[in-house]
């Protein structure tokens, strides 16, 4: 078997991403393409944690904006994630594979609460495990969800599938002359104010030395090449 550079994984999921070219609601061609990829991970012997966003379906800050109270506004982005989440663990488990849905906020008719050590147990009996709800706090973004779950359970890395390849030094839809980095440092990213993800998350990355990959989920077998070790995307770690 194939040597892997990362043996257990937090992919990050946006909840556009989810979406495809429709940009809201979910697009299960998309979804079932990830699915896939996620299937062969896991048949050699990857474990797989799965943090999903839900700005497909509603973010807080952004849909609630100024006419809603935040917090509120935050919880029904942490419900969209639930959403996103579920229709994951359908798509895996049409395709044989065993799925564990875990909330930070207690649905037991839904989901399992997020227990640590269950879901480490899950992980080591090869079942993909799904995060739902952030980090279950207001104020805190899917970003630093997966940052925090990925050091709970001890990942190799974060595997951040984006719409974009890669981390620029600007946008490049905006400046044709930003440049794609291989490899940067945390400290750079919080430098220049690069979003890769949002600060807070990635102060927890860096206090916690978790790699950071960042590529594109437009092609799925990108997840598969990362794992392996193969160079895509940009890698955010220690200094350089």
């Amino acid at each position: 078997m194939q040597e892997l550079k990362y043996k257990r994984i937090l992919l990050k999921l946006s909840g556009e991403a989810l979406a495809g070219d429709a940009h809201r609601g979910l697009d299960f061609d998309v979804i079932g393409s990830v699915c896939d990829v996620i299937k062969r991970c896991v048949e050699i012997g990857v474990q797989v944690g799965i943090v999903v966003g839900g700005g497909n379906i509603w973010r807080g800050l952004k849909d609630g904006g100024d006419r809603m109270e935040r917090t509120r506004a935050d919880h029904m982005g942490m419900l969209a994630t639930v959403i996103n989440s579920l229709a994951l663990a359908d798509s895996l488990e049409q395709r044989g594979v065993p799925v564990r849905v875990q909330t930070a906020i207690e649905m037991n008719r839904i989901a399992e609460p997020y227990i640590r050590s269950k879901a480490i147990r899950h992980l080591e009996k090869g079942r993909v495990v799904i995060f739902g709800c952030g980090t279950g706090n207001p104020f805190f973004s899917t970003d630093t969800g997966a940052a925090l779950r990925a050091v709970e359970i001890g990942a190799d890395a974060i595997l951040l599938a984006k719409n974009i390849d890669g981390v620029y030094s600007a946008d490049p839809a905006k400046d044709a002359t930003a440049v794609k980095y291989d490899e940067i440092s945390y400290d750079d990213v919080l430098k220049a104010h690069l979003m890769v993800m949002d600060t807070t998350a990635t102060s927890l990355s860096m206090d916690n030395h978790m790699p950071i990959v960042v590529f594109a989920l437009k092609d799925p077998e990108n997840i598969l090449r990362v794992i392996k070790g193969e160079e895509v995307g940009t890698i955010v770690k220690e200094e350089i």
